[in-house]
């Protein structure tokens, strides 16, 4: 099979891969139907992610259709259409059981990090029944791959965290995809204002478009030493996706518009295109690219 392999800092080719094979009984096999970028492949192509070893296949995020399960996985048979989620969880161990998937003991963050990723023809899901979602045939895929990380990211990390109200004035740091999930997740709760925050004038026009209130363009520092008797409270987290199914839920109900994120398509076999676009987002204007598989 073909995929997009990370050879060390600024190396990356497509490039011929073996087809991944079931390792463990809860494993499955899919066919990527549809793939995308996220910021964090850019950190890793740059060295920043030391847990990346050179001849990793990259990637987090995707919708295809199962070609293969093992002997345990009960959920999902060949032929279905699913979401991958960007966290693999068993669903067995503490912390999933306190709905932590992230800090899942044999799981968490590992596609496209620590075992091979999205990025490819083909990838091997563990935990398949944990880590994967039925959709429905009626849904567009293209917005379905905004939810295996974007979404649940933005909604999770921001909306969740930040504890947003009814009437609340919510600030949001970066216009970015991840940015605009939350601006867009942000909306369920009817905040009275929303400013997003961000040195690009495209994706502060484009926030305006998402419904924010205001938009703001200068930098921004946090002056702890005037902060701290002011009741502000920091918080920081990884997402655990435990909130996909009912973003999924409302996505195929009309409710929310991730495919407005999208700006740019490729076919999967244009990967490394798609890397020199949305590395360049600013002069580009990309948000999220999608990749099809043709």
């Amino acid at each position: 099979m073909k995929a997009l392999v990370y050879h060390g800092p600024g190396k990356r080719s497509w490039e011929d891969k073996p087809k991944p094979q079931i390792q463990a009984p809860t494993d499955a096999i899919v066919r990527i139907t549809k793939t995308t970028i996220c910021g964090t492949d850019l950190h890793i192509l740059k060295g920043d992610v030391p847990s990346v070893k050179a001849g990793r296949i990259l990637g987090h995020e995707g919708v295809g259709v199962v070609e293969e399960v093992g002997s345990a996985v009960s959920s999902f048979k060949a032929r279905d259409r699913v979401l991958i989620s960007c966290i693999t969880s068993c669903g067995k161990c503490e912390a999933c059981k306190k709905g932590m998937y992230s800090h899942c003991e044999s799981g968490g963050w590992i596609l496209g990090n620590t075992i091979d990723g999205t990025q490819a023809e083909y990838v091997r899901i563990p935990y398949a029944d944990n880590s994967l979602y039925g959709v429905p045939k009626t849904v567009d895929e293209d917005a379905l791959v905004m939810l295996s990380d974007i979404l649940p990211t933005g909604f999770e990390c921001g909306v969740l965290n930040g504890q947003v109200k009814p009437g609340d004035k919510v600030a949001i740091v970066g216009a970015g995809p991840v940015g605009l999930a939350a601006l867009l997740t942000a909306q369920f709760y009817s905040p009275a204002e929303l400013i997003l925050i961000d040195l690009d004038e495209n994706r502060l026009a484009v926030a305006k478009t998402f419904g924010a209130t205001a938009s703001h363009g200068k930098p921004v520092s946090l002056k702890l030493e005037k902060l701290w008797a002011h009741n502000i409270t920091l918080t920081t987290r990884l997402v655990d996706t435990v909130t996909t199914p009912m973003l999924l839920k409302t996505v195929v109900a009309g409710k929310l518009p991730p495919k407005k994120l999208i700006t740019h398509q490729f076919r999967l076999d244009e990967l490394m295109k798609a890397y020199d676009t949305f590395g360049n987002a600013a002069k580009e204007k990309a948000l999220k690219v999608l990749l099809t598989a043709g």
